[in-house]
């Protein structure tokens, strides 16, 4: 009689945590086109690293999807989630602010003494390609010119379009949202990082076919679609 009292807005000690929009916590760069896919989801974007250490401390996920293989094999690894698929890879470009005040005309220039480069964060997948393309091309010294490290991809975009820094290092698919903010500049032939996005279902999920459901959606022909018209590459 209780439960009636109270409405339907409850159970009885039941679960009602099921039958809702599946929880998706997902890398920034896939803000524009993750609401494409699944309209009716619940999105939560981040950095991949960030996203990693709630789903240990024990958010409410239902799917994982990261800019990296490198946090989805660590879950996988200590059972947090189910074995990750790779879904898409993307590539690296530079972007200055469209008036280009520091005259870069080139990758190099972003070690000439002065140029403010703005990068994502140690262990945010774009942060850590962006390392290893500097390293690659000797020019680690670049990293002296840092005036920003970002929690997200999101973060290195926008100081870029607002003026707020002379470069910055993203992927190529989140330039569109910043289109006619920024020029490009495409990475010397052999520097290009192999970036692999990879998903999974969280272990502890509460509506595991809601999950699954999501996933197949992404890897369907509709969401391969959708990916690569975001300018994404499709495995």
């Amino acid at each position: 009689m209780l439960c009636v009292l109270l409405g339907l807005a409850t159970s009885c000690g039941g679960d009602d945590s099921s039958g809702g929009p599946v929880d998706v916590y997902a890398a920034a760069s896939l803000a524009e086109v993750f609401p494409q896919i699944d309209p009716d989801a619940r999105f939560s974007f981040a950095g991949s690293d960030e996203l990693a250490t709630q789903i240990r401390e024990g958010a409410q996920a239902d799917v994982y999807a990261a800019a990296s293989s490198k946090y989805p094999q660590e879950l996988f690894e200590e059972e947090l989630v189910e074995e990750p698929v790779t879904f898409a890879s993307n590539r690296l470009v530079l972007v200055v602010p469209r008036g280009n005040p520091a005259a870069i005309e080139s990758v190099e220039d972003v070690a000439r003494p002065g140029t403010r480069l703005v990068i994502a964060a140690e262990g945010v997948p774009v942060g850590d390609y962006t390392r290893t393309v500097l390293e690659t091309l000797g020019l680690s010294a670049a990293l002296e010119n840092v005036v920003s490290n970002e929690d997200d991809v999101k973060g290195v975009a926008g100081k870029v379009a607002l003026g707020e820094a002379d470069a910055g290092f993203v992927y190529a698919t989140d330039v569109t949202p910043v289109e006619g903010k920024v020029r490009v500049f495409e990475l010397p032939e052999g520097s290009q990082p192999p970036i692999e996005y990879q998903v999974a279902v969280v272990a502890s999920t509460d509506d595991e076919d809601a999950a699954r459901a999501f996933v197949e959606r992404l890897r369907s022909d509709e969401g391969r679609t959708t990916l690569e018209a975001a300018g994404f590459v499709v495995p």
